[in-house]
């Protein structure tokens, strides 16, 4: 599933041909995503223009100018890829699909069109994703947006706010870490690549993650994730900017995916090692990790 760094890396991508323009056209292929598309979608959004395209956790959120709220959750698979003339013309491959006149990928379910002819297809082979339509007033209680905790990349992601959240908290830090009403969009890739940089055991207890080990965790998200977004994100299996460029962060993981190599960056004569955890993969070292 595509976490927030991919996402952060598709809302850019985005929001450079949408903001600013109105959707002239909306195509709907399928309806039944993993929430049923409302029946007013196309008449809601339709002449509208996007004002700001927004992300919370790993929602796409586009703000329209007449107070509507566009819900977009990628899902396990799905892709938005950005198709002008110039790609129309010369058949260029973006993503996984190659578009001419005529043709469409198979599992391609919602387009925009934003002028210019200018499209914006969203796929979705196993179609996980959704989405939906809410309004500026009633956005912060939607029930997908309501329960998500903090943002892990702005300031006020701090080592104390970090501790308040954890304590009281038995389960391990690499499992609340994941419980998104704890952290919002933070993933299994980017968590146990903070707990590695913190130096912190993923099987610690979640309350015990106080004062300065709070400190070094919240920083080491931050970082890790600015670092994931710089490089566009991870592309392992199907994230895609929409431009049709891979991320590569994938090639700085210093822990996730490396089983049985060296703890890299240190001389603590440790590997990595790979258990599961609530049925998610975890790589950590033991002799770093406390």
């Amino acid at each position: 599933m595509p976490e927030l760094p991919e996402v952060e890396t598709v809302r850019r991508g985005l929001a450079a041909v949408m903001e600013g323009r109105r959707v002239e056209r909306i195509e709907v292929r399928r309806r039944d995503l993993r929430i049923p598309l409302p029946g007013d979608f196309e008449e809601r959004l339709e002449g509208r223009m996007l004002v700001k395209l927004g992300r919370r956790a790993k929602y796409l959120v586009g703000d329209f100018d007449d107070g509507t709220v566009l819900l977009a959750h990628l899902g396990m698979s799905g892709r938005m890829v950005i198709e002008t003339p110039g790609d129309l013309l010369g058949g260029r491959q973006v993503g996984d699909f190659v578009h001419d006149p005529g043709r469409h990928g198979k599992h391609e379910h919602v387009v925009f069109h934003v002028g210019n002819g200018t499209a914006i297809r969203f796929s979705d082979p196993r179609r996980f994703g959704l989405m939906a339509l809410t309004d500026r007033a009633s956005y912060p209680d939607h029930p997908l947006i309501r329960h998500l905790g903090p943002e892990p990349t702005g300031e006020d992601f701090t080592g104390p706010a970090l501790a308040a959240l954890l304590a009281g908290r038995n389960t391990p830090i690499k499992s609340a870490l994941l419980d998104q009403r704890v952290v919002a969009g933070l993933g299994n890739i980017y968590a146990c690549e903070a707990l590695f940089v913190a130096g912190v055991s993923p099987k610690r207890k979640a309350a015990t993650v106080q004062g300065t080990r709070a400190a070094r965790l919240a920083d080491a998200v931050r970082n890790v994730l600015a670092d994931a977004i710089a490089a566009g994100g991870s592309s392992l299996r199907d994230h895609v900017a929409p431009t049709g460029e891979l991320g590569y962060f994938q090639h700085s993981f210093k822990v996730y995916g490396r089983t049985g190599e060296p703890c890299p960056g240190c001389d603590c004569g440790g590997a990595v090692r790979r258990m599961v955890q609530s049925g998610r993969s975890t790589f950590y070292c033991s002799a770093r990790q406390r």
